[in-house]
């Protein structure tokens, strides 16, 4: 690409359909209508206060919670309502879901129906609005089933039940010092940086790529007394530095914004961990496996990464549930096989044996 020229999402989507003549019209009006909703919503996070845009949202003064049992921020409902409003009408999607919806959302009878489904949460990160720190908006992108496209039914939540490896396309938005939009399609992963003056996504990130190696790890510490021992394994020998097994000193990161960690992973590399544990059984994971964990994965093994439940790979898990939570680990390929290592070999058990601790078995 001659370094005078940056491609418009637009003409890359061209571009693509061009050395891929199965892409259609409708899927690349869909990423421009899903990017047109992203721009939406980059306008509202930048008017934060000024806009009357912080804060939780009111639901009759009471709050509100969403299907998660959280609590709802003014801006996942108003992320929400642009990412429907912007995709329902154009007849290239049969359905959508989200993490702000409990079921499925159907397309408007007055409005054509079309052969794919998206999926999307609309605002990840969002507790962090009010501090001002980076957030972003994640989508994927399938094929409706053949009965769906055929008939033009109302979608259930089973036709949403897709590995991760039946995606079309994945993305990001993250909203932060500027505005980016990390697009693939299946040919790679690729970046376009908001122009304000324009209001176009400019391709700046042709060909990003996830380092294989790296020293640092994101991971929250504060559940460290629930993690199963691979990933404490994992992690004290990260901890310990030039003198452990590691032989190399690495740096910890935590933003609480997985779009933000995922950004980061891309532009330089890195292991972002946020795994199965104790602390709830109920919940076999924290991160949404349709709309969260599969879409990240996408991009990060287009990138040259990879992404893993930490036992198996992430794209090759069944959903079950529209809703489904997951344990989730990617980034830069080596460290992710290695903790995908730690799961499968048997569990260490160290004995402290306590008649030669410090204070023995007898205590006054």
């Amino acid at each position: 690409m001659p370094l005078n020229k940056r491609f418009t999402l637009t003409q890359y989507l061209i571009q693509e359909r061009r050395r891929f003549p199965g892409a259609s019209g409708d899927f690349n009006a869909l990423i421009l209508d899903v990017a047109l909703a992203c721009k939406a919503i980059a306008r509202a996070v930048a008017f934060g206060e000024l806009g009357g845009m912080l804060g939780n949202h009111d639901a009759d003064a009471g709050g509100a919670v969403n299907v998660q049992g959280e609590t709802q921020k003014k801006l996942d409902v108003i992320s929400n309502r642009y990412f429907t409003v912007m995709n329902e009408w154009g007849g290239h999607l049969a359905g959508m879901a989200s993490e702000e919806m409990d079921a499925p959302y159907q397309i408007p009878g007055e409005h054509p129906r079309g052969k794919y489904l998206l999926v999307f949460d609309p605002l990840d990160g969002s507790s962090n609005i009010d501090v001002n720190v980076s957030v972003g908006s994640i989508f994927s992108i399938l094929r409706a089933p053949q009965a769906v496209a055929d008939s033009g039914r109302d979608v259930v939540e089973a036709d949403f039940f897709q590995p991760g490896t039946e995606q079309v396309a994945a993305g990001y938005a993250l909203y932060g010092p500027t505005t980016m939009l990390v697009l693939s399609v299946g040919n790679g992963a690729v970046g376009f940086t908001l122009d304000p003056n324009l209001g176009e996504f400019m391709l700046t990130h042709p060909h990003l790529q996830v380092p294989a190696d790296t020293q640092e790890f994101a991971i929250n510490a504060s559940n460290s007394r629930f993690w199963e021992p691979p990933v404490k394994r994992y992690v004290d020998e990260c901890l310990a530095g030039k003198t452990g097994p590691r032989g190399k000193d690495f740096n910890m990161r935590w933003i609480a914004s997985m779009v933000a960690e995922a950004h980061r992973i891309l532009m330089r590399g890195g292991v972002f961990l946020y795994p199965r544990d104790s602390k709830d059984a109920a919940k076999p994971g924290r991160l949404r496996l349709l709309y969260e964990a599969n879409p990240i994965g996408f991009i990060m093994e287009q990138a040259g990464g990879r992404a893993s439940t930490g036992i198996v790979p992430m794209l090759g898990v069944q959903p079950t549930g529209l809703h489904q939570r997951i344990g989730l680990v990617f980034g830069s390929k080596n460290e992710v096989e290695r903790i995908e290592r730690y799961h499968a070999e048997p569990i260490r058990v160290e004995l402290n044996n306590p008649l030669f601790a410090e204070r023995s078995l007898f205590r006054v």
